[in-house]
């Protein structure tokens, strides 16, 4: 159960993604972006978000990691919802691995 978005814009267009409870008031997300397959793992990326205060976050793309599944072929990894593949470009994070 996602217990809500995070919204921001990037280039002067508004995005949103859905975000997942991680623990210890934490939340991921599980997202994927136009750089996928290309310079960052084709399935996804994770980013983990510091609890909300004063319902903000800091949404800070140079923190997206890969899903252990980047790595191993023996491990499952969720795929982003639909509204989580933005259109964009972000050319932040982990980028695929070597």
């Amino acid at each position: 159960m996602s217990p809500g978005q995070v919204q921001f814009s990037i280039a002067d267009q508004q995005h949103q993604l859905t975000v997942f409870e991680a623990g210890d008031d934490r939340l991921r997300i599980v997202f994927r972006d136009a750089t996928a397959g290309v310079e960052t793992y084709g399935a996804a990326r994770f980013l983990v978000l510091n609890a909300p205060h004063d319902g903000m976050v800091d949404l800070d793309f140079n923190r997206a990691f890969n899903p252990p599944c980047a790595f191993s072929e023996y491990t499952t990894c969720p795929l982003p919802p639909r509204e989580n593949i933005l259109p964009v470009r972000i050319s932040a994070g982990e980028q695929v691995p070597e």
